[in-house]
């Protein structure tokens, strides 16, 4: 068991998780949240209501408004702030980084605009070397976490000692740390998940079976290894907990916020009233648009991304949206290479 301080900037359900995580791990962590009752509540009742009701948090955790007093003496900084808005925080924080603390993403997204992913965000705006950002991807349902069931994850940095640090740093009797040096794999699993994931949740909200389901993840599947491929990422890594394991429990599970926010639209809910009853972030919604930008860069096929993309950003009815993906052109089934 390492002992290590960590500041977690991000008080939402799975910072409030990896937070108590690290302090089951035997460490020390202080959660820095911009609201005051959810920072009160941690600091006085040992709950964060909004999010994870009636979880029992560690005593050792504190909770602070000040990103200062979160950040002084850190070992590991976790970023848990919604993907499109890490930029214009982190370069807030930046000036109060403790010098050599390793900056750990929880977050699964892709920068709209730039088509940047969460690394290499941190990497740029905190100007540290990769060595010092590490990224935490998997099948991790905040909810069921907490509740201590067995579950997994990675820890991948390019530098192999740091994620063994940071896996030594969080592994529990409950949490179980793998690590990997892929960091590209691990975020695009990650990120593109959540746009599969909002396209099954349409799915069963239409009432659509498993048939379907199994449809849409195996070719999510395909599309994610495709994007990997192009972008320098190791295949194994989308069988492994950060693709496959990752895939799986965000389509499947109701706790997932995107299969849900998808499953509202297929029940026949507008766009803005999906978004108007969603009270945490969907990170798909957003991230499809980049995801897809990212793809056409690199001249890679990505149709579930795209119809998904159509019906977020450009109005394309969900009816529509079934037809365009069953009238594509038959072709040969060649994993992670062909559409």
């Amino acid at each position: 068991m390492t002992h290590a301080r960590a500041a977690v900037m991000g008080a939402g359900s799975w910072g409030t998780v990896f937070a108590k995580v690290l302090c089951d791990a035997g460490g020390e962590a202080t959660l820095w949240g911009r609201r005051p009752e959810v920072v009160e509540s941690v600091n006085d009742r040992r709950e964060n209501p909004d999010y994870l009701a009636g979880v029992r948090l560690p005593d050792g955790l504190r909770a602070t408004l000040d990103p200062a007093e979160a950040l002084k003496g850190a070992d590991y900084v976790v970023l848990a702030v919604p993907s499109q808005s890490l930029r214009r925080n982190l370069a807030e924080w930046a000036p109060l980084l403790p010098a050599g603390a390793v900056l750990v993403s929880l977050m699964k997204g892709i920068e709209l605009g730039t088509t940047r992913r969460m690394s290499e965000v941190i990497h740029e705006v905190a100007d540290v070397p990769e060595r010092r950002v590490a990224v935490v991807s998997g099948p991790n349902l905040a909810r069921e976490i907490a509740a201590g069931q067995p579950s997994a994850t990675v820890a991948a940095c390019t530098d192999e000692e740091t994620a063994r640090r940071l896996q030594a740093a969080c592994v529990t009797p409950y949490f179980r740390v793998y690590t990997n040096t892929d960091v590209i794999g691990c975020e695009l699993g990650g990120a593109v998940k959540n746009v599969i994931a909002l396209c099954v949740g349409i799915a069963v909200g239409m009432g659509l079976g498993d048939s379907t389901r199994a449809l849409l993840m195996t070719r999510g599947l395909a599309e994610i290894a495709r994007l990997g491929a192009a972008l320098g990422a190791d295949q194994h890594t989308f069988a492994g907990l950060a693709g496959l394991g990752d895939l799986v429990a965000t389509c499947s599970s109701p706790l997932s916020r995107n299969r849900t926010f998808g499953e509202n639209l297929g029940r026949g809910m507008t766009l803005k009233q999906v978004i108007a009853a969603t009270k945490q972030t969907a990170e798909g919604v957003k991230s499809s648009e980049a995801v897809l930008e990212l793809a056409r860069k690199h001249n890679v096929e990505m149709p579930i991304t795209e119809v998904v993309a159509a019906v977020m950003h450009h109005d394309m009815p969900i009816s529509e949206a079934g037809n365009l993906l069953m009238s594509r052109s038959p072709k040969p089934e060649r994993y992670g290479v062909d559409g």
